[in-house]
């Protein structure tokens, strides 16, 4: 099986799987992280920026294109982390930046890696990113 159809695969795995775990119970037990209303818009705006990392980072991995990943993956790496807003840190639990920081440097270790790495190996890294995105996802709301 080539490299994109392991890849869509993979992908197509990582969305089920997050549309599964939405189902079964209507009691949202997800942690409130309890944001104000401009803080949540600004929280939610980081989030849609990781996804669309992701998107970059898949098509750069189907079209072979290196420098592709590699800014995709920088967009959400440490800069990210490191612009979050004070008052927003301040209200994370510990839980959730025990996530957010690795998933952060995650980022940041896949940039370096398009450099050398093989596209399946990317493809397999994206992988556990979006394990560690869907983990997050899984616990944790905004509203």
């Amino acid at each position: 099986m080539n490299t994109i159809r392991k890849f869509a695969l993979l992908l197509g795995l990582g969305i089920s799987a997050i549309a599964v775990a939405g189902e079964g119970s209507a009691l949202d037990t997800r942690t409130d992280l309890k944001l104000t209303e401009p803080e949540a818009v600004e929280f939610l705006a980081e989030m849609r920026n990781m996804l669309a990392s992701i998107q970059g980072i898949v098509m750069g991995i189907g079209t072979d294109d290196r420098e592709l990943i590699v800014r995709s993956a920088r967009q959400s790496g440490n800069r990210m982390a490191r612009n979050t807003p004070e008052s927003v840190r301040k209200k994370l639990p510990q839980s959730f930046k025990a996530l957010g920081g690795p998933t952060h440097l995650m980022f940041e270790e896949l940039a370096i890696r398009a450099e050398t790495d093989d596209m399946e190996a990317l493809a397999e890294f994206t992988g556990e990113l979006l394990t560690q995105c869907l983990s997050c996802h899984s616990q944790f709301k905004v509203n």
